[in-house]
Order: structure tokens, then C-alpha cells, then sequence
């Protein structure tokens, strides 16, 4: 996973030309909408709390690979239409026909899930979810592989896997889960599937904010619009080493760590800080 350099790499490397501009990207199988370098995907089938089908997965996986090239997006929001997140896998169009597959059939989804959750961990825009109601099985760990989460007072989380015969091992929760809330936590969610509370949500470090429903949507874009107008570049590396440092020793993590931030001195966002501060100015970040 690596930052996006937007003054370098353009329309003229055809090995990028196709995914440089997602502005007037076309969704299928959710709602998205771009404005000021903040793209925003929104679940949208309401009447079902918005679940997932197996086009949903593809496209969200794809589409969040795609933004490892994408040069003008530079923070994702993702929510939930009509009062809810996403109440996970459509029962009907997935879990049913899950039951009828043959084992590398099942291995085939499970690995095409856990790939969207990928995708978003290693691209280099920060994610944020604005989660409103039900946030269930698939759509907890959605809300998981996001950097920051918004949610309100009636959101209701669930890692409900167990309760339908599964283990709480999906999608990467038992790795990123514990890093969230910790070990203890984490275990009693996953083994028993109960919903964790908003509060609970907030207490244990899962939220980072609770707001009124009515104002969710709205603090969850200005939040996306500030971190789009910061060193978008140096968010990237930020993304990058949170990630990656999960596997480092002390020693590793300070050594990589040293040389992102070295990496980072070289940008035009570096010096026009400076130049700010020296002018007593307001620095404008470019993302390069």
C-alpha cells in the first residue's frame, strides 16, 4: 500500500489512465456521489436495511482497488440509506444459496469478502463511516475496516456470526476487532454475537463520535471534507503505517517510520506548511 502522488502521476501512464479520475465513477449496486475530493458510497437498499448480494461485494472490492490509483478522491464516506448501515448478507440472495455450494465454491466467497475488507485497509484514503442503526455481520466489519467511524445513539452493532451456525472468524474480525476494543471485548462479541450499544460503541473505542441521526450524514462529510483539505499525501503514509506496522517490532516500526517521514519532508505540502507559518498564513495543502 503506498500514498497517492498526485503531481507526478497522471493521464500520460496509460497503466493508470483508467482509474486516475473516479469523480464520475457510475455505481451499480449502491449510491455514489463525489464532491470536492470526497467520494461518498451509500448502501441503498433501505426496505432490507441495505444488505450486501454477491454484485455488491465485487463491486465495493473493485472499486476500493481501484482507488489505490485514483488521483482525485482523496476520503471515502461510507453509510446507509434510509436510517441504517447494513444489516449484512442479503438472506436470501446469499445465505441461501450458500447453503447449496460446494467447499471451494464457499472458499471462493469467503475470500472474495475478506478481499473487500483488504482493499479498503490498503487503500490510501481514509475511510469514514457514518453507521445509523443497524450495523450487522457483514456490515460490522464494513464499519471495522474503516479508519474512523461516526455513529449515533440507535446504533446497534452486531458480529452476529455465531448465532447462525458460524465461527466469529470472518472477514478478518478476530484480527482487527481486538485491536479495536481489545482481546476481552472482542472475544464476548464475537463468541456471543449480542449487539454491542452505541455507548458501549463510544466507551470502548469502536466509535469515535456519536451524533443526533438528523446530523450524522452531515458531521461525518465535514469531517471527510478536513481530512480532504489536509497533506492528503501524507495521510496516505499515515494509512500505510498503521497498517503495516501491526506486524513490526518496536525497533522496525521506528526505522519505517523514519523513512515515511523522510519521504514526507520531500513534498510541496511540507514546504507550503512552512512557508505558512513563516507567513503566519493558513497553509493550503495540495496533496503532492
Amino acid at each position: 500500500m503506498k500514498p497517492t502522488m498526485t503531481h507526478s502521476l497522471g493521464q500520460s501512464n496509460p497503466m493508470r489512465a483508467q482509474f486516475d479520475a473516479l469523480a464520475s465513477y457510475q455505481a451499480r449496486h449502491f449510491a455514489y456521489a463525489f464532491d470536492a475530493g470526497v467520494a461518498t458510497l451509500t448502501l441503498n437498499r433501505p426496505e432490507r436495511k441495505n444488505p450486501l448480494t454477491f454484485e455488491s461485494y465485487a463491486e465495493l472490492r473493485a472499486l476500493f482497488r481501484a482507488l489505490n490509483y485514483a488521483t482525485d478522491v482523496k476520503v471515502v464516506v461510507l453509510t446507509g440509506a434510509g436510517g441504517n448501515f447494513c444489516s449484512g448478507g442479503d438472506v436470501h440472495e446469499i445465505i441461501g444459496p450458500l447453503t447449496k455450494m460446494s467447499m471451494p465454491e464457499l472458499l471462493d466467497f469467503t475470500r472474495m469478502t475478506g478481499d473487500l475488507v483488504k482493499a479498503m485497509r490498503l487503500c490510501p484514503q481514509p475511510i469514514v463511516a457514518a453507521i445509523d442503526g443497524i450495523c450487522a455481520g457483514a456490515g460490522a466489519m464494513l464499519a471495522l475496516a474503516a479508519d474512523l467511524r461516526l455513529g449515533t445513539a440507535r446504533t446497534k452493532t452486531a458480529f452476529l456470526f455465531t448465532r447462525v451456525g458460524l465461527a466469529g472468524a470472518d472477514m478478518g474480525a478476530c484480527a482487527l476487532l481486538p485491536r479495536l476494543i481489545g482481546q476481552g471485548r472482542a472475544s464476548e462479541l464475537l463468541f456471543t454475537g449480542r449487539t454491542m450499544s452505541a455507548e458501549e460503541g463510544l466507551q470502548w473505542g469502536f466509535f469515535n463520535a456519536l451524533h443526533d441521526p438528523d446530523a450524522l450524514l452531515s458531521a461525518t462529510q465535514q469531517l471527510a471534507l478536513q481530512l480532504a483539505s489536509g497533506p492528503t499525501f501524507a495521510h496516505g503514509m499515515t494509512k500505510t503505517m498503521l497498517h503495516q506496522e501491526w506486524a513490526m517490532t518496536l525497533e522496525q516500526a521506528i526505522e519505517a517510520e523514519a523513512q515515511a517521514q523522510a519521504i514526507c519532508m520531500q513534498t510541496q505540502d511540507f514546504q507550503r506548511a512552512y512557508q505558512a507559518f513563516a507567513a503566519k498564513e493558513k497553509p493550503v495543502f495540495q496533496g503532492d
